[in-house]
């Protein structure tokens, strides 16, 4: 393809991947017990016991290195690790290799033309570049977003499906550490999500801001009734209540709520985000790394939400290269986001592959200062949770 191109700053030369394992912490997968052992009502089989991500490096021609981080779960994803590099390496690479990462809406356009869906390497690949970008300039890569409005970003707290006074504890202990928001996981009955959301209301008063998740846990009749039988108790949003392909049985819950609706398990691409909102099936488009693509699609997906006026909602269980990109976003975006931003890969996993933490502290992330993301990968960690070799693209 002649994409007629000029070439801006330092060519990217070389991918490097690596498909990584990191388990759960213990006190995590105790909590997640009673749940079937992953702490929330999805319909999947095994036990989640371990997070399984792919770490990305961009390395330029002037000796600079990006980093990009994709988080996978097969009955999330729908896509493994392995399969991440072989898309990478069988049908993205072509489109990265020789570019300059400040093309990085070229680049987007051409694996979009060239490669269908497959949204989570391309959105691992469209991070890197921008971490790269600020590598190569001494820029921190909210600068290439808009530059930050906060620089601190406020956070909510995960409380997994347990028994109800479990929950309340753990909602309790959150909040008095800093957390103004929680993120409740529901779906188990109507009348115990009553139970559960009438408690934490009790407990927390009406200043703690709550959304629910319920991980396609009802059908849209149920999930109706379901969420009007929580709604006296104060609802910011209800995460996808139904089937995660039903996009035409969300469209009927929004329809009959007053609570504004989040896709996750369902939506990964821009076009998904359209679909969702034209149908008026959700009120609260949800990003996160892999969802829609990146940085340059969860861009777009923020504005098109904002020029719609419906929130936007950044949320994860990332490591430290994904989560710094994301307070980055809602650092910039912070002024139309209008949901508090949830990351909790620090505390779920036993470690998060950056050399120094990122300071987490009385309900709130700083954002990382120096160039790009801000963060240093740790050597000595991607070597101990690498599950196969990295496989290097490009020039050594």
């Amino acid at each position: 393809m002649d994409t007629g191109k000029e070439i801006s700053g330092p060519r990217i030369i070389r991918i490097e991947l690596t498909p990584l394992k990191v388990p759960l912490r213990e006190i995590v997968r105790a909590a997640m017990k009673p749940a079937g052992g992953l702490g929330m009502a999805i319909p999947a089989e095994e036990e989640w016991l371990a997070g399984d991500f792919v770490i990305c490096q961009l390395a330029a021609e002037d000796g600079s290195v990006g980093l990009g981080e994709a988080f996978v779960w097969l009955p999330e994803t729908g896509i493994s690790s392995e399969q991440v590099i072989d898309i990478v390496r069988q049908g993205l690479k072509q489109y990265v290799l020789g570019e300059s990462p400040f093309n990085v809406e070229r680049i987007r356009f051409r694996m979009d033309c060239n490669v269908t869906r497959t949204e989570v390497p391309k959105g691992m690949l469209d991070m890197a570049c921008y971490d790269l970008m600020g590598r190569i300039t001494g820029r921190p890569a909210s600068d290439f977003m808009g530059g930050r409005v906060v620089d601190e970003v406020p956070l909510a707290a995960l409380v997994p499906l347990m028994g109800p006074e479990a929950m309340v504890d753990y909602a309790r202990a959150f909040n008095q550490a800093g957390a103004g928001t929680l993120r409740v996981k529901l779906g188990r009955s109507i009348k115990e999500d009553v139970t559960i959301m009438s408690r934490l209301r009790a407990e927390l008063g009406e200043g703690v801001r709550m959304r629910v998740d319920y991980n396609q846990a009802y059908s849209p009749a149920v999930a109706v009734r379901a969420i009007k039988a929580i709604e006296p108790y104060g609802v910011d949003c209800a995460e996808q209540p139904v089937r995660a392909a039903d996009y035409l049985g969300m469209a009927y819950v929004q329809r009959r709520v007053d609570t504004p609706l989040m896709a996750h398990e369902g939506c990964f691409s821009l076009t998904d985000i359209v679909a969702l909102i034209e149908l008026g099936a959700i009120g609260v488009v949800g990003i996160n790394a892999e969802r829609p693509g990146g940085v340059t699609n969860a861009l777009r997906a923020i504005l098109y939400a904002e020029q719609r006026g419906l929130g936007a909602l950044i949320h994860n269980q990332s490591l430290g290269i994904g989560s710094a990109m994301q307070i980055h976003l809602a650092a910039a975006k912070h002024h139309c986001l209008g949901h508090a931003t949830d990351l909790f890969g620090h505390v779920m996993m036993e470690d998060d592959l950056i050399t120094e933490p990122i300071n987490y502290d009385h309900g709130t992330a700083t954002v990382p200062t120096g160039p790009g993301w801000g963060v240093e990968l740790d050597e000595a960690a991607l070597e101990k949770y690498a599950t196969g070799r990295t496989v290097k693209i490009g020039k050594n």
